[in-house]
């Protein structure tokens, strides 16, 4: 298996990248959190996972361990392919994404092109546990219904705004874990705009 490639990027898409290593091109496919998060860069290392099929070999590449981590838990599920997979990780953060799926917040993975009700279920029933174990301390904060609500309506307005969706998410959970008194909608988004300026 191939754990990670290192070099100049070719191109550069927010669903794919081409990375040349020794001469070679490689097409990684990735979600619009790594994308994100190597936007600005020239030249990369990185992670991937290796999908084997009878008619292609696919790579599928993440800017952390946390996010490769989660796919191939992800893909682990009856029923997700790579795919599902990386929209699930365009859709959300793995933070987000993780605390949803140990927090059993069925609505949240149901909001996601591709996740019913009853795949969202089979996801927290499969993954719920090995998730809390590979956790450990480093569990992801859980919020509460309140704080979802507001934190998705600052979200829409921010996207709105046309900021960044990832980097929109980011600065809101910064902010939310930083000061989880904060109970307004307008007050999170006056602060997720000083954040993001």
């Amino acid at each position: 298996m191939i754990a990670y490639i290192k070099g100049p990027i070719a191109h550069k898409s927010p669903t794919f990248i081409i990375v040349e290593a020794a001469g070679v091109g490689y097409h990684i496919n990735i979600s619009l959190h790594t994308y994100a998060q190597i936007e600005k860069l020239e030249a990369v290392k990185i992670l991937t996972h290796q999908h084997i099929k009878e008619d292609s070999h696919t790579l599928y590449g993440f800017a952390e361990a946390i996010e490769r981590a989660l796919f191939v838990h992800l893909i682990s599920v009856s029923g997700i392919g790579p795919s599902t997979a990386q929209l699930m990780l365009s859709s959300m953060t793995p933070d987000d994404l993780r605390a949803a799926i140990i927090g059993e917040q069925v609505a949240a993975l149901k909001k996601i092109k591709g996740v019913g009700p009853k795949t969202a279920q089979r996801i927290i029933l499969d993954l719920k546990d090995k998730l809390l174990k590979d956790a450990g301390d480093d569990l992801p904060s859980l919020p509460t219904a309140q704080d979802n609500t507001i934190r998705e309506e600052a979200l829409s307005a921010l996207v709105a705004l046309q900021f960044n969706r990832i980097h929109a998410q980011k600065a809101l959970n910064k902010i939310l874990k930083a000061q989880p008194e904060v109970g307004q909608v307008e007050q999170l988004i006056k602060l997720a705009l000083k954040e993001l300026s």
